[in-house]
């Protein structure tokens, strides 16, 4: 399995300006190589290499692997592009926003990240330090900070530089060994949600009320400082733009966390909804656009997927339609069933539940369903 580590760099003044030299130069490349490949319909690493290669390293003073990172990083935004606009994620043809992407090559910000391989970043585990390529000659000795562990035993491919509110990192790509699968005796069935975050067939509800004033505190502050438009205004909207996003992260490993290790300690599979496109489905009011567009279940269930892979618990993703309306007990399913967002009481047996719970029971049992169907000799 493969999984990315942040390793933080803590390079010394004129180190961080030749790092910030390097990113500079190779985006400014891929903005040149993004043009012609736009103009040319070229879209190939093979056949783009052959146009720009020779150019971008005589303009922009690039080693030959980083021109050939520059070159694969365009043609991999331009895979990306296509994929999305071939899944109708930018807009049905025609489209303002599709014809927008179609219509001009893609960018990159002068402080994109950018690629090395091992030619170009050597680790120093002991040392804890690195070595890395730069427009300006080889920097040897930029110390770093972090899990070394991991990546002196793990560590494969390539490592993205990136820099972020004027710290430096370095993402590196380590493959551990998987997991085994254990056969899940049933299914811990999970609800998410934007009231309960997540809510288990055991009953365990996670609030998502605390997350909730956090982004209504920042959406409130957001709006005060850009009313003001002064420069420290401006300041402090920079320095707190990722503050909301970081403190939604760490909920989200929290719960996960927990999630996974009760499913582990009690030999149980995961059950999840399948959510894809549900922003697209899903009709609402104006007031409540900004809340659903905020809730973070992908990042929910990328977490519970991933550290179940770890810990070699079984999750499988079930339909999750009138999931909220099926009664787990006698599996009438209507409507009426659910009295308010909290409620849950069935028209035909009477059963009486709390709504997030009685839907991660009917998740939980989709999934026994799925497995056994999937599984089946």
């Amino acid at each position: 399995m493969k999984l990315v580590v942040q390793v933080k760099l803590l390079p010394t003044p004129q180190q961080a300006a030749a790092l910030e030299a390097t990113l500079h130069a190779a985006n400014r490349a891929a903005n040149l190589v993004a043009a012609l490949a736009f103009e040319q319909r070229c879209f190939r690493t093979f056949d783009l290499r052959k146009h720009t290669y020779d150019q971008i390293k005589a303009e922009f003073a690039l080693a030959a692997q980083a021109a050939q990172h520059v070159i694969k990083k365009v043609c991999d935004a331009y895979r990306t592009l296509h994929a999305n606009l071939a899944a109708g994620n930018l807009g049905k043809l025609g489209s303002p926003r599709r014809v927008k992407a179609e219509a001009k090559p893609i960018s990159f910000r002068p402080l994109a990240a950018q690629p090395f391989d091992d030619r170009c970043l050597s680790w120093q585990h002991d040392a804890r330090t690195v070595s890395i390529w730069t427009t300006a000659g080889r920097l040897k000795g930029v110390a770093f900070t972090g899990s070394a562990g991991q990546l002196a035993a793990h560590r494969r491919g390539e490592s993205d530089l990136v820099c972020r509110d004027g710290m430096w990192f370095l993402h590196a790509t380590v493959e551990v060994a998987d997991a085994p699968i254990a056969v899940p005796d049933g299914f811990l069935g999970i609800d998410l949600g934007i009231a309960n975050i997540a809510t288990t067939s055991d009953g365990v509800r996670h609030s998502g009320k605390a997350l909730k004033a956090v982004r209504h505190r920042h959406r409130q502050l957001r709006r005060r400082l850009q009313a003001k438009q002064t420069k420290s205004a401006r300041r402090l909207l920079k320095r707190r733009r990722r503050k909301e996003a970081r403190f939604a992260a760490d909920t989200n490993h929290v719960i996960a966390k927990q999630i996974v290790t009760e499913a582990e300690r009690t030999g149980r599979g995961i059950a999840l909804e399948d959510l894809q496109g549900i922003r697209d489905r899903v009709r609402l009011r104006k007031p409540q656009r900004v809340t659903l567009h905020s809730w973070s279940f992908h990042q929910l269930g990328g977490f519970i997927g991933y550290k179940a892979h770890r810990a070699g618990v079984a999750v499988i993703h079930v339909d999750p339609a009138y999931t909220s309306q099926q009664c787990s007990s006698c599996g009438h399913v209507d409507r009426q069933n659910r009295l308010d967002q909290a409620s849950f009481l069935c028209t035909s047996c009477g059963f009486a539940e709390h709504a997030d719970v009685n839907a991660a029971r009917n998740i939980a049992s989709r999934g026994e369903t799925g497995w056994a169907v999937s599984h089946a000799a």
